[in-house]
């Protein structure tokens, strides 16, 4: 992926929604766009990010220390190897510009940050900076928060999936979030329309199409959900209380057995 500021850019377009600095005219207008069309786009963003940094902390407790974030989005406040500290951390984009920034914020043997393509995930797992940090012998867990609604079913998601699976030992976990048709319907269509125009085109899927992801995994309690009911903190769920769903987003943590 080439650099180009004139292009709306998904993981800057993430950025400005939760509040950052890192994007550029064409990002801010296509995310006002997407505002306009679903005025809890902010609020998602935050649930979202709220949802990694409990699932990462969930995980460190129950003794994972190797984290692979792929599709990690420009780096914020609660980052994986923030969250997990003194465990090994690698984090995987396809934008150069990603790389820049989450390398800036890393010290240390333990962590990288390193170009790739959820689609390829054969690359990633073959890439020499994963395989010098993450020994796939152990248990490890594998993050893909909010990157598989830029899969487009022709790409095989299911299929993805399962070769990220076949190389975690058992007792590894899956961390995923996901945007949710279910959840304002009416926006499907003009939402996606905006993000046609950007770096990845948006597809959303349904609750179904979503379980399907954790096929071969067992999904933790309490299941597959919407953003701020997975193992929520009072500070988590203020903005949700009243509809959970406004989060746009359902996610789950799974073994794989």
């Amino acid at each position: 992926m080439e650099f180009d500021p004139n292009t709306p850019n998904v993981a800057r377009m993430y950025d400005y929604y939760l509040g950052g600095k890192d994007h550029f005219p064409a990002d801010r207008e296509a995310a006002e766009q997407i505002l306009r069309i679903v005025p809890e786009a902010k609020l998602a963003a935050r649930a979202n990010r709220a949802f990694l940094g409990r699932a990462v902390r969930h995980l460190t407790g129950l003794g994972i220390r190797q984290f692979l974030d792929i599709g990690t989005g420009l780096p914020s406040q609660g980052a994986v190897h923030e969250v997990a500290d003194g465990s090994r951390v690698v984090y995987v984009d396809l934008d150069p510009v990603v790389l820049v920034h989450a390398r800036m914020m890393l010290d240390g043997q333990d962590n990288a940050a390193v170009q790739g393509d959820v689609r390829n995930p054969k690359e990633i797992l073959d890439h020499p900076e994963v395989r010098r940090i993450i020994d796939f012998r152990e248990p490890v867990a594998v993050l893909l928060v909010a990157i598989m609604h830029f899969v487009q079913e022709s790409e095989n998601p299911r299929e993805i999936i399962r070769t990220l699976r076949d190389a975690m030992a058992p007792g590894s976990y899956l961390v995923l979030s996901h945007g949710a048709s279910d959840s304002r319907p009416d926006a499907v269509e003009e939402g996606t329309e905006v993000y046609s125009r950007a770096t990845s085109p948006l597809v959303l899927r349904d609750r179904a199409g979503i379980a399907a992801l954790f096929e071969g995994f067992e999904l933790l309690e309490p299941g597959l959900v919407w953003l701020p009911e997975w193992r929520p903190t009072e500070e988590d769920t203020i903005d949700f209380v009243d509809d959970p769903s406004s989060s746009l987003g359902l996610c789950g943590v799974a073994r794989r057995n």
